[in-house]
């Protein structure tokens, strides 16, 4: 370890970064900086020299070139031990530089929009901090490097506690910390660019550079033969499974937070009621909505109580008392809110296996990004399947009989919840509430069949929704049997003309969406 002399602070987002600087002022280092943070530093009362007094050479090009410079970059990968590195530094007046601290133009920001004006992207490419970052990380032997301002307390107080010295190991960390941080803007950059044709962006680039963080260890993986972690997106602000934090109970499996994910974007199809999902093996068994949560609950626990027995459950308002409580009268994984009154919390810490999770308030607006799956060698990758409320602005009826306003409701809850089922499928619902659900065969009819043999309450009267098409009449067949007065389906078969007239001669009122909905 050498002793800490020298910092060089050169920051875009100055956060806590006056009083970093003072608190090294006060433990003896100099400072070197650049034009506006020198500024703010001088204005603060902190004594610094600035760049270009030190290497006598002035920012150029409109600061495009500041830090740039020999007496800079030797300053900061001079091995300390090595004898020739340090007889060149002395020939050349080169001071060593201990400590860097950098953070980058706003690029990502700048390119949110999706009109992008391309010379201010250009202009938010930093050039010189990711050279820094990369050149004192390098060197991390020698060289503390810090790009997060959550970082200044730490290197203060371990400076503080070793007396003027920083730990191999605290410079380890910050250094894979610093190579990451200059991936995820590279990363940016680079998606950035292979998205543009003539000038305007496209959705797909022409190579995709994928940026992950690790949130944490898992349990283990699918099966406990296999390990696991969970990594998430650096910048993701919609509230979802990823930016939730966790309350309570055992740590997390794979398998909790892929049910937990499909269970809070279900229940956050319904921003204007109060749901309840009830998930098992990635497939919703229950769904409801109702006038409160203890309610929606135990109507959607009514569709497949035997499935709910240790499943992910996932509101979009937040646990009262009264539903904690019945919350806590059964075995289950997971429940996932945005919120839990401190006597909900309570009586669920009596479960303290039980893993709470706790979301950001729940946002109902617009949303977008991709939809990723793995293979083997390679990923696919889509947008995210956002629609359904508006796949009812264009509604066709099909058949003789048009459906009343109480069945038009449950079509579109039926048709919100059949989106997020393992395809083929099938739901059956009645007044807010799931009755059956038939999920990821093979035949359309099979699901048909599974939906209704699941049901716990009469099905005489339910809709149905269908995420794709009837190819035969023997799915409308099996749904009459069982009292179903409603349909809801994209159309597109060849068969359509049978499948109307199976829908006439039962008296079942049949809509087309137009829209698909599979779920692999």
């Amino acid at each position: 370890m050498n002793k800490i002399e020298r910092a060089l602070i050169s920051v875009w987002k100055k956060d806590g970064i006056s009083n970093f600087a003072r608190e090294l002022k006060e433990l003896g280092i100099e400072i070197l900086s650049t034009g506006g943070t020198a500024k703010l530093l001088k204005d603060a009362g902190v004594n610094v020299v600035d760049i270009s007094e030190y290497t006598q050479s002035p920012e150029l090009l409109g600061g495009r070139v500041k830090t740039l410079h020999p007496k800079i970059h030797a300053g900061i990968l001079a091995v300390r031990d090595n004898e020739s590195h340090l007889e060149e530094m002395k020939q050349h007046g080169i001071k060593p530089i201990d400590i860097v601290v950098v953070n980058f133009y706003p690029f990502e920001d700048v390119i949110k929009s999706d009109e992008v004006d391309l010379s201010e992207a250009i202009e938010n490419i930093d050039i010189g901090g990711p050279t820094l970052l990369r050149a004192a990380a390098k060197n991390y032997r020698y060289v503390t490097v810090v790009t997060h301002p959550e970082d200044y307390k730490t290197v203060i107080n371990e400076l503080k506690k070793n007396k003027g010295f920083i730990s191999p190991e605290l410079n380890m960390r910050l250094a894979a910390k610093a190579f990451s941080y200059v991936s995820r803007y590279d990363a940016a950059i680079s998606n950035f660019f292979n998205s543009l044709e003539n000038g305007k962006k496209t959705k797909f680039p022409s190579s995709l550079t994928l940026y992950f963080e690790k949130r944490m260890k898992l349990r283990y993986g699918e099966n406990p033969h296999q390990e696991g972690a969970f990594y998430t997106e650096a910048w993701i602000e919609e509230p979802c499974i990823s930016n939730s934090v966790q309350i309570q109970g055992k740590e997390l499996s794979l398998n909790n937070i892929y049910d937990a994910d499909a269970a809070l974007e279900l229940v956050k199809e319904f921003p204007s009621s109060v749901a309840c999902v009830i998930v098992k093996h990635n497939n919703p068994c229950g769904v409801a909505i109702a006038e409160n949560p203890v309610t929606a609950f135990l109507r959607a626990k009514e569709c497949d109580p035997e499935s709910a027995f240790g499943g992910i459950v996932a509101f979009n308002t937040e646990v009262d008392e009264n539903t904690a409580t019945e919350l806590a009268s059964m075995f289950l994984e997971v429940v996932i809110a945005p919120g839990y009154t401190d006597k909900a919390l309570d009586v669920l810490s009596t479960k303290q296996n039980l893993r709470i999770l706790k979301t950001p308030p729940l946002d109902f607006g617009q949303k977008s990004g991709f939809d990723i799956k793995k293979v083997v060698g390679g990923a696919l990758i889509q947008d995210r399947d956002l629609r359904s409320e508006e796949d009812f602005k264009e509604l066709k009826v099909v058949t003789k009989r048009q459906p009343t306003v109480e069945e038009l409701e449950d079509l579109k809850f039926a048709w919100k919840v059949c989106k997020h089922v393992k395809s083929n499928a099938i739901v059956l619902a009645r007044r807010g509430q799931t009755v059956g659900i038939g999920a990821g065969q093979m035949s359309r009819v099979d699901s048909v069949k599974i939906a209704v043999m699941k049901a716990r309450v009469p099905t005489k009267g339910a809709v149905l929704a269908s995420d794709a098409f009837f190819p035969f009449r023997d799915g409308i067949d099996e749904a009459a049997k069982s009292g179903i007065t409603a349909i809801v389906q994209p159309g597109g078969s060849i068969r359509d003309k049978e499948t109307i007239s199976a829908a006439d001669e039962h008296g079942i009122a049949m809509v087309f969406t137009g829209i698909r909905h599979f779920r692999h």
